[in-house]
């Protein structure tokens, strides 16, 4: 992904030079020598063909929205594996692509927010997790409850889930209904688990958030991250707001659930 960002910028800009160099110098030159317009070099014309292209998806990459596919079981129920959702760029303030730096505030996240970011051990990949715990919070995981500022989260028993395709493994597992304050989303557990992993007690520092999966038996997240508990604001990607389409395989012939399109990530 990071290497495909940065082809789109060098190619923007390499496209945008070539094209304004042209018209700046050489066109006036063959114009004034009775040049025509088709006697142009080929890689101005191509430049002048697709830079406008190519920074209009920069733009919209970079500052609007960006397509992603989830690849895992670590946000089921919510998100399935051969999800293609889209994230918003500009939720939490406007970034410069390839290094990610923050240029205009925005936003901050709120509790609750399914947002793609870069893990601080595998910078080099992006990743999706679910914030439950803000800057200060003091976040607490025992037994299969959550814990914020002391105060257990609520859960609602909703059934057992059913899993199709990719995701049949989680089959037999609680279905809740997890209520954070103010937002409230299903997750997956295994009640009658013995010692689930992952307890303990972190305070979440300045400029830090602690997120974890939905579907938290399968879910490599704060809780698990040994040279840090904590995703640093700096590494936030966007917000996922959105489902476009479901499909797994090369051209959806493993499975297609239209059903899923136009799905907003809650």
């Amino acid at each position: 992904m990071k290497w495909f960002e940065l082809g789109l910028v060098v190619l923007t800009f390499a496209t945008g030079l070539i094209w304004l160099v042209d018209r700046l110098f050489f066109a006036r030159r063959r114009a004034a020598e009775g040049g025509l317009l088709d006697e142009e070099p080929v890689i101005v014309d191509y430049s002048r063909a697709f830079f406008p292209v190519l920074a209009v998806v920069l733009v919209l990459r970079s500052f609007v929205a960006e397509p992603y596919k989830i690849p895992s079981s670590s946000m089921m129920p919510n998100l399935l594996i051969g999800d293609f959702i889209l994230v918003n760029k500009f939720s939490y303030g406007l970034r410069l692509p390839v290094n990610n730096h923050k240029f205009l505030a925005l936003g901050e996240p709120d509790r609750g927010d399914v947002v793609v970011f870069k893990p601080p051990h595998a910078p080099d990949q992006n990743w999706i997790k679910r914030v439950v715990g803000l800057p200060g919070d003091r976040i607490g995981f025992h037994g299969d409850t959550l814990y914020i500022n002391g105060e257990a989260v609520q859960y609602e028993k909703l059934g057992e889930f059913v899993g199709t395709g990719r995701g049949a493994e989680m089959t037999g597992a609680s279905l809740l209904l997890e209520k954070l304050p103010g937002r409230e989303h299903q997750v997956l557990e295994w009640l009658d688990r013995a010692n689930p992993a992952g307890q303990g007690e972190w305070t979440v520092p300045a400029g830090h958030y602690f997120v974890m999966g939905d579907n938290r038996d399968n879910s490599e997240d704060s809780r698990f991250w040994t040279q840090t508990h904590f995703l640093p604001e700096e590494h936030l990607r966007g917000r996922a707001f959105l489902i476009w389409l479901n499909c797994e395989g090369w051209f959806c012939k493993g499975s297609f659930d239209p059903s899923r399109i136009g799905t907003k990530i809650k």
